[in-house]
């Protein structure tokens, strides 16, 4: 079985790392991720505290592996957050922003911080903020993300972190990418897209074959997303933008954003999203679309990337030999 230190940190079984999809329903994809020995995680952006102590006990239910709880500036619900730190998951995962007064209170309680990333100065503030993860997402990926591809940020981010584990995102739906993420410095990698379209994820069997049809230009950077998307809770720099597939709503936005009031759709859109009628709106997808063509459960997605990466491992030290050591004469 492949297994990396990122393994030994987070007590997971194999380096992978469920996505958290914000407000969309997951309990029952993280707990089949975390049964298959990655790492499941859950969002909370946006839902009631009520709602987010349900799922978390009927993870609880589901599992007694780690987990992890997704927060973020967009917007800081400190209320949950503080909720968060008293249900004491094994780790609080955290995106656009990098808040070290929050990584502080996770550390004060025991709980690992693993930091999403999208440019070489976030990493280097997650590096001061004493991140335990640092999680480098490539603008490959679907949802609010940065510019910089994948296999160009991953290498910047492993030699700015140090000693701290590396998890590479954007772009990684198979073994092939699991195996680039390694070689790249990585020590495992985030599987979001993939994970959409799988069978124990809880959005609308539309959205999960919108994905299996979709290829990589299919999906688009947002330049207006923040007229309909929550503000932030703090001030600062905020790079990045959301990727998505088009819906009527978005080309209308992207056309024509003088016509959206956000007073208007905002609030619509987040209506939509908790009944389960997101995908009409903003079906939040990355180019890694291109390489999903079925709907799995999540343990074989995650056993079927795992073996692969250890079959295109083994096939380069066969093409390639064992490793020089450095200096040695070719």
């Amino acid at each position: 079985m492949l297994r990396t230190a990122l393994c030994d940190l987070l007590g997971v079984d194999v380096p992978v790392i469920g996505a958290p999809y914000g407000p969309f329903e997951q309990v029952e994809l993280a707990a089949a991720l975390c049964g298959a020995g990655a790492l499941g995680s859950l969002g909370t952006a946006v839902r009631p505290l009520p709602d987010l102590r349900r799922q978390w006990a009927r993870m609880r239910e589901l599992t007694d592996r780690p987990f992890a709880v997704n927060h973020t500036l967009r917007p800081l619900n400190e209320e949950a957050f503080r909720a968060t730190i008293e249900e004491r998951p094994a780790a609080i995962s955290f995106h656009l922003g990098v808040p070290a007064d929050l990584v502080a209170r996770a550390h004060d309680a025991g709980i690992l911080w693993i930091q999403q990333v999208m440019d070489v100065e976030q990493a280097e503030e997650a590096v001061r903020a004493g991140a335990d993860v640092i999680v480098a997402q490539g603008g490959e990926a679907g949802g609010n993300g940065g510019e910089v591809a994948t296999m160009v940020l991953v290498p910047q981010v492993v030699d700015i972190a140090g000693d701290i584990p590396v998890v590479a995102a954007g772009g990684i739906a198979d073994g092939r990418g699991l195996a680039a993420a390694l070689a790249l410095g990585a020590q495992g990698v985030v599987l979001g897209t993939r994970l959409l379209a799988s069978v124990e994820m809880g959005i609308a069997e539309e959205w999960k074959q919108r994905i299996v049809a979709a290829g990589a230009t299919d999906t688009v950077k947002l330049r207006h997303g923040d007229r309909v998307l929550p503000p932030y809770s703090r001030p600062g720099r905020h790079p990045g933008r959301p990727r998505t597939l088009r819906t009527p709503f978005l080309d209308e936005l992207e056309a024509h954003p003088e016509r959206v009031d956000p007073a208007e759709a905002g609030p619509r859109l987040v209506e939509a999203v908790l009944s389960g009628r997101g995908h009409e709106f903003l079906p939040f997808t990355g180019q890694s679309a291109a390489l999903v063509h079925d709907v799995l459960p999540a343990a074989e997605i995650v056993r079927g990337i795992v073996a692969d990466a250890e079959r295109v491992l083994r096939g380069i030290t066969d093409a390639t030999g064992p490793p020089r050591p450095a200096g040695t004469p070719q």
